[in-house]
């Protein structure tokens, strides 16, 4: 983007973000422009459906004796696949996916699994709730 590119951009961050002109300002000033990438906008997982799933997989975590974290990454490799590896400390096992990269429609395979998982093992979950019923998990 050249100089003039640059200062539009600039310009447009001021306007949108006027609280932080002190860090934005010395872009009009720097030798080298700025980068900018636009690509086609993916819709990911919402909110409401995130903290459903983040309630249900915190609550059987504790259950099975893992921490949050652990469960999660036991559930990504479930739905997702895992890959293998050695490592310094012997074999460790990572989800192919990361819940962050997926679409709405793979969060929901997530849910699902999660569900799955805990039923086989004795531990009920919900079924998630409908549209309208997200509402009561919208802010957590």
């Amino acid at each position: 983007m050249g100089k003039d590119g640059t200062e539009k951009a600039v310009n447009c961050l001021l306007a949108a973000f006027p609280k932080d002109a002190y860090r934005l300002t010395p872009l009009l000033e720097a030798p080298l422009g700025i980068e900018l990438e636009a690509s086609e906008r993916r819709p990911t997982r919402s909110r409401p459906q995130e903290n459903y799933y983040r309630k249900w997989q915190r609550e059987f975590a504790e259950w099975c004796g893992l921490t949050p974290d652990e469960m999660h990454g036991e559930i990504l490799c479930r739905a997702f696949g895992s890959e293998t590896f050695e490592t310094r400390f012997g074999q460790k096992r990572r989800p192919l996916k990361r819940s962050g990269r997926t679409t709405i429609a793979e969060y929901g395979v997530l849910i699902e699994t999660l569900i799955w998982t805990a039923a086989e093992m004795g531990f009920a979950i919900p079924p998630p709730p409908t549209p309208e019923q997200y509402e009561d998990y919208a802010n957590g």
